[in-house]
């Protein structure tokens, strides 16, 4: 079904609307809270609590395109569960993928930054357009859909040394895009 039609039948208060957007993208929804949280029960709660959101948010929102807006609600679902499971300790494969952009970007500590970092976001997604096509994947596969190396590897078909070092060249080149564009020292 088409995410127009999804989206009436939100707007209708039809609960067919959850069964939809379950149908379509349960999958990758379940894949990502599962990348950041690698635990099955609270990959399901993730999702389900995504489908309360939506069920809240549509209306008024009209969310476009729908797959965004519901991932962006699960992955900071996980986060969260993520951050509530593992306070104190920095051992999950999602922080190690956090971990490895630290010397480019600094946590918003306050209003401000939280400006700031809206501004980061907008530079983040010029900087993807620089890159080549299969950059721009692994770059996102691991830092927003928390993939490991070893499933961006099978997904662009390479080696995972070629992976991590792809990575690792990325990494380099967004922490001198930024440095030009004035937002990291």
């Amino acid at each position: 079904m088409e995410d127009n039609r999804i989206l009436d039948l939100f707007f209708e208060r039809s609960e067919q609307a959850i069964g939809e957007v379950s149908k379509k993208y349960g999958g990758i929804l379940r894949r990502t809270a599962w990348n950041i949280v690698h635990d099955q029960r609270d990959a399901e709660e993730c999702v389900s609590d995504t489908w309360l959101s939506l069920w809240n948010t549509i209306p008024p929102k009209r969310p476009e395109p729908l797959l965004s807006y519901a991932l962006r609600i699960t992955r900071n679902l996980a986060v969260g569960c993520l951050r509530r499971n593992t306070a104190q300790k920095r051992s999950s494969p999602y922080d190690v993928a956090l971990e490895e952009l630290e010397d480019c970007l600094a946590a918003p500590s306050g209003p401000e930054d939280l400006l700031d970092a809206k501004e980061l976001g907008r530079s983040i997604d010029r900087f993807l357009g620089t890159l080549d096509k299969e950059s721009r994947v692994a770059f996102v596969r691991r830092y927003w859909f928390a993939d490991s190396v070893q499933d961006i590897a099978s997904i662009l078909g390479l080696s995972p040394n070629a992976v991590t070092l792809r990575l690792r060249r990325s990494r380099e080149k967004l922490k001198q895009y930024l440095m030009k564009e004035g937002i990291a020292v």
